[in-house]
């Protein structure tokens, strides 16, 4: 018996050490603090393999927690998509998520991600899943980023062009984060070549690109042709084949000269090609387009701070020929400062989903913005716009797609020809008038049809903004030398050529 009392004594002061809250490490308590939030290795993860086959790739995420006490992760999980299914793999268990996850305080967690991607689609495009992995805690939801890339590619993450680089045309090219080529540096983009951009990226030029430069058509060729280089987003659903504003754009800076780009379409974009040189500088940015298509241009949705356009110059020289605006919703042609724009055998037909304000064209003495790092920009006469057999068409009604801010100030340095406009404004004799120089003004669209097919009068089973066959613009151009062939490679009529990018061609 006396051997007793001090056993149970013992005993009592082990069970009271073990149920003791205030004696747990303070590591496993668990906190249920709503504020306690998660740290990551990674802020995306992103599986961009070159995948030539179906294929299964994992990725490493370190999940760390940084408070003193333990945290229980309700939920971590991750959607499969088509084209992609996700699995993690969490303390050994796998599955497309995982539940009531514990964390030590000041310790950390191994997710596993494992994608497996179908690299072919049926369209044969490359394609990006965008997606979130999220972590609940404490009703506290986080996320981290997941990108994925199928398609058999070349993927251009951040990348800085420093050395001459030819983009072959043999797989697609994905740009993400942009893509830089450096001064001094030519990129040439092969015929045929696709050209896929992530959400504002951009392709930035200060050395020169040349984009399909060898291309040389035997005869007639169809907007389908497959040597014609084509630049778009890289969301491959459906919905996005025609949405505007999904990536950057092309942007020309200050020294970049004898740039060219022909048999181009570029689509869906931001700011299709963008000249950038706001302080006026010398060497000014020069671009050349030939027989390009550029369409669904615009900002909205995109963060950027002013109106987007197709062709967007800020104290650049710019020559455009044989070449299609379609269905931007802001401007066509945004030329400002001291830009020097000449349009031969353009069509402009600006037709928007919603209501634009925007005149298709824009000329003015002042950039978008006001300042840039808080100095402030130039305003300073264009000097020139020149429009010869061109059509600047579009949506508004009853307003003008054509404005010259300031027009009095340059009045001399605007010559317009033979072209076909929709403009109120100018429809008169005086400086900036346009009633003369052969063009035709204001013509009734819906009485004879400039255009096969627009949103407003649409025909068949697709837009067409060739000429109808009654079209105002039809035989009232005149023939310019070194240009007999319209955007497709047919040939012009060489007494009285049609106005704007394409040739009517008779039944």
């Amino acid at each position: 018996m006396r051997f007793l009392l001090p056993l149970l004594l013992l005993l009592s002061a082990l069970t009271t050490t073990v149920l003791l809250p205030g004696c747990e490490p303070k590591e496993d308590l668990i906190t249920t603090d709503s504020s306690a939030r998660l740290e990551f290795s990674l802020d995306t993860v992103k599986f961009d393999t070159v995948f030539v086959a179906t294929g299964t790739v994992t990725k490493r995420l370190w999940v760390y927690n940084r408070n003193a006490r333990a945290v229980r992760v309700a939920e971590i999980s991750l959607q499969s998509r088509p084209a992609v299914t996700y699995n993690l793999l969490i303390n050994g268990d796998a599955g497309p998520s995982a539940r009531n996850v514990e964390i030590r305080g000041k310790d950390s967690l191994l997710v596993l991600v494992r994608a497996t991607i179908d690299p072919t689609p049926a369209d044969g495009k490359p394609f990006l899943v965008e997606d979130d992995l999220r972590f609940v805690t404490n009703g506290n939801a986080q996320a981290v980023k997941v990108l994925s890339y199928g398609q058999n590619a070349y993927f251009h993450d951040a990348e800085t062009i420093t050395s001459n680089t030819v983009w072959k045309a043999d797989k697609p090219h994905v740009i993400y984060n942009s893509v830089l080529v450096k001064p001094g540096i030519t990129l040439t983009i092969a015929a045929g070549a696709r050209i896929y951009s992530h959400f504002r990226s951009y392709l930035v030029v200060k050395g020169r690109l040349l984009c399909n430069p060898d291309y040389q058509p035997t005869g007639p060729i169809k907007p389908t042709d497959p040597n014609i280089v084509r630049f778009q987003g890289d969301r491959r659903e459906a919905e996005y084949a025609e949405r505007p504003g999904q990536w950057g754009g092309i942007e020309f800076d200050l020294g970049s000269q004898g740039n060219v780009l022909r048999y181009t379409e570029i689509k869906n974009s931001t700011l299709g090609i963008y000249l950038f040189n706001p302080f006026d500088e010398q060497p000014r940015p020069q671009v050349r387009i030939e027989n390009v298509e550029l369409r669904n241009i615009s900002t909205l949705n995109s963060g950027l701070g002013f109106d987007g356009a197709a062709l967007l110059s800020l104290s650049g020289d710019l020559t455009a020929s044989n070449t299609l605006i379609s269905n931007c919703e802001q401007y066509a042609v945004y030329a400002v400062q001291s830009s020097q724009v000449r349009l031969d055998y353009c069509t402009i037909a600006n037709y928007s989903l919603g209501t634009r304000d925007q005149p298709s064209v824009l000329i003015s003495p002042r950039a978008p913005f006001e300042t840039i790092n808080d100095q402030p920009l130039p305003a300073v006469a264009p000097r020139g716009l020149t429009v010869r057999n061109s059509i600047i068409w579009g949506s508004i009604r009853d307003g003008d797609e054509l404005e010259f801010v300031a027009g009095e100030q340059y009045a001399g340095n605007i010559s317009i020809r033979n072209s076909l406009l929709k403009t109120k404004k100018y429809d008169n004799t005086g400086p900036l008038g346009q009633q003369k120089n052969g063009n035709v003004l204001n013509p009734d669209e819906f009485a004879a049809s400039i255009f096969k097919s627009t949103p407003l009068r649409f025909r068949g089973t697709s837009l067409s903004f060739e000429l109808d066959s009654l079209s105002s613009a039809s035989n009232r151009a005149l023939p310019l030398l070194g240009l007999p062939t319209d955007l497709l490679n047919r040939p012009r009529n060489p007494t009285t050529p049609d106005i704007g990018a394409y040739e009517r061609v008779n039944p």
